[in-house]
């Protein structure tokens, strides 16, 4: 559009040298020489309008891009650094989260071993007392079966003082009221002779006695028929040995998957409920051993048991060190 100018004024220039034909030639060149010079003029002016308008658009045009490259980097800028924040945000939930698991898995481990710790503990906390000497278990004598045996072996060491042992596997109220000739009997050897318990507690010259028996009892003879034998036992021993200090000791519990239809913590916790009530009508001293062998579920601790694939109530050293470690501090004030 800008070079239209310049077009109309060539043609002009042409008309007026046509028409100017008849007139002399100064006033042709006169002409002419107006027309080059507004020509001249429209050109220059043509020329500076195109520059200019050239000059414009460039300056537009760059002034565009710079904003275009601006917004752009700004754009560009703007996306890294959302990209790098959800970067950050996401490497940190996940340092969170991991670091959530390995607190909870730590404490799920703690628990777990808190609870295997409790599964130890004793059903009745035994508070602390003083303990008396060995040797206070010098004039005793230990009545029991294959359970009291394993703590004769256990009391070599001297924790339970010079006391003197007749226990035989098969033991029991019932079994010791056999006469001595009886076919089959299971009484107790002393020095490679079999002696009853009451005649082996007055050859013996026991103070004290403290007797264990009924884990070979009460799935034979029931609670009841087994009360009934621990009475009649002990008033035989008492006839022979008239000074002797009578112990009843409860009986102690079973594995848990060890344990019977007939013989099971049920049954010994409910005959020993009336083994103590027993005790105490006929002026015995009880002592509750299975306290300091049992969990909170009534079972034998398992740390306690010698013969966990076999029977499931005999015990190991710990379990005959907790044993001992109760009668020494039970024995001096236990009541009547």
């Amino acid at each position: 559009m800008k070079y239209t100018g310049i077009l109309i004024t060539a043609v002009l220039v042409t008309m007026l040298s046509l028409s100017g034909c008849g007139k002399n030639n100064s006033d042709i060149s006169s002409s002419n020489s107006s027309v080059s010079s507004e020509v001249s003029k429209k050109i220059e002016s043509s020329e500076s309008n195109v520059s200019s308008e050239v000059s414009k658009n460039i300056e537009s045009s760059e002034s565009n891009v710079s904003s275009e490259v601006s917004k752009n980097i700004e754009s560009s800028e703007s996306n890294v650094s959302s990209e790098v924040s959800k970067n950050i945000e996401s490497s940190e939930s996940n340092v969170s989260s991991e670091v959530s698991k390995n607190i909870e898995s730590s404490e799920s481990n703690v628990v777990s071993e808190i609870s295997k710790e409790e599964s130890k503990i004793p059903e009745h906390s035994v508070e602390v007392k003083k303990e008396v000497e060995s040797s206070w278990f010098d004039d005793t004598v230990f009545v029991g079966d294959s359970v009291t045996l394993k703590l004769s072996y256990y009391a070599e060491n001297g924790s339970l003082g010079k006391a003197e042992f007749l226990c035989a596997g098969s033991l029991g109220y019932g079994s010791a009221l056999q006469d001595i000739k009886a076919e089959g009997n299971v009484h107790p050897t002393y020095e490679g002779e079999k002696y009853t318990v009451d005649d082996g507690v007055k050859m013996l010259g026991a103070k004290k006695v403290f007797i264990m028996f009924g884990m070979n009892d009460i799935g034979l003879y029931g609670i009841d028929d087994t009360i009934e034998n621990m009475k009649t036992l002990t008033s035989r021993i008492k006839k022979k040995s008239p000074e002797v200090e009578i112990y009843i000791q409860s009986v102690t519990p079973m594995l848990e998957n060890m344990q019977l239809r007939d013989l099971n913590n049920k049954s010994i916790s409910e005959f020993n409920k009336k083994l103590k009530a027993e005790a105490k009508k006929l002026g015995y001293k009880y002592l509750d051993v299975a306290s300091v062998m049992k969990d909170k579920k009534g079972n034998l601790i398992p740390e306690y048991c010698s013969d966990p694939e076999a029977m499931g109530i005999h015990f190991s050293d710990e379990g005959c060190k907790a044993w001992v470690e109760y009668l020494k501090q039970n024995v001096a004030d236990i009541e009547e």
